[in-house]
């Protein structure tokens, strides 16, 4: 039987911002409700015993994100939530204290990709706020900056990141520079459980992008899967749009699903490091990291 370092779970297919950078889910909006929530987390049990309540979507917009977290600490489960951030001073104390919470992400470029942003300072300190009180309850907590581009920064990124990174120093009593210190792709600590990460600008994959030759490794099905809003199990937190479709959790057991026939055909494929599936094909982040 697979098993997984984790399983993503989408909560909600909804976001509260148009980012540059995320492409809309052409997908239905929606909501998962506590029980149906619950339903799934018995269905994977067998399989894993972290989660995190993303793929499209901003976990935070939903309403019992308190409800969810407490049934998955009555089943056992520790939680990561990936967000952008901007509904923290509401979702904050709903989420605050919870046992099942292990670590939050932070998706702090998503200030600069969406257009309308405003009041920099304002939104990190409300992150800030809540962060020093999550870390010392011994949540972790990841600063995301993943907006450099290849040829290492236009100048108008570097100087947005400047300003961001200039807030976090002088909140945190930093003697040193970030930039200074960080290597794209990895982490560099700030305060104790509190880490900032700089990457290049994701791109998600999608059937329009060009085509590699396909070869090369994923952990796709090795190290986790996904289930979207709908009940759609995915091989992965990266099939925005539910393309390898491996079956649906409300209508097939979720254990029978990843050993199906199309879920052991890209297990497998990537055995033989091979992209079977034409989304893995296209896909920039097996390119950079599934060799």
């Amino acid at each position: 039987m697979k098993t997984f370092k984790k399983v993503y779970i989408e909560i909600t297919s909804v976001c509260n911002l148009a980012c540059s950078f995320c492409p809309p889910t052409e997908r239905q909006k929606n909501f998962m409700k506590p029980d149906t929530f619950s339903t799934i987390l018995d269905e994977i049990k067998p399989h894993s015993n972290h989660i995190y309540l993303h793929v499209k979507g901003e976990p935070l917009l939903h309403p019992k994100i308190g409800e969810l977290l407490d049934i998955a600490d009555a089943k056992g489960f520790k939680v990561n939530i990936t967000t952008n951030g901007t509904l923290i001073h509401k979702a904050g104390p709903k989420i605050i204290g919870k046992p099942a919470l292990r670590q939050m992400n932070f998706s702090l470029h998503s200030f600069d990709g969406h257009e309308g942003s405003e009041n920099r300072e304002g939104y990190l300190k409300e992150i800030i706020s809540f962060v020093r009180e999550a870390a010392a309850q011994g949540v972790i907590i990841s600063f995301r900056l993943w907006n450099l581009t290849e040829d290492n920064q236009t100048n108008l990124t570097r100087s947005r990141n400047r300003e961001t990174l200039a807030v976090l120093e002088e909140a945190f009593n930093l003697d040193f520079k970030i930039e200074e210190k960080v290597v794209p792709g990895s982490g560099v600590r700030i305060a104790p459980r509190i880490y900032l990460n700089q990457d290049h600008e994701f791109r998600w994959p999608a059937l329009h992008e060009p085509e590699d030759d396909g070869k090369g490794f994923c952990h796709a099905l090795r190290s986790q899967a996904a289930v979207l809003v709908d009940g759609t199990v995915v091989p992965c937190c990266l099939d925005g749009e539910g393309v390898i479709n491996l079956g649906n959790i409300h209508e097939r057991p979720f254990s029978e699903i990843v050993e199906g026939e199309r879920a052991n055909n890209l297990f497998y494929g990537f055995s033989r490091r091979e992209a079977v599936e034409e989304l893995c094909r296209k896909c920039g982040y097996r390119q950079r990291f599934g060799t």
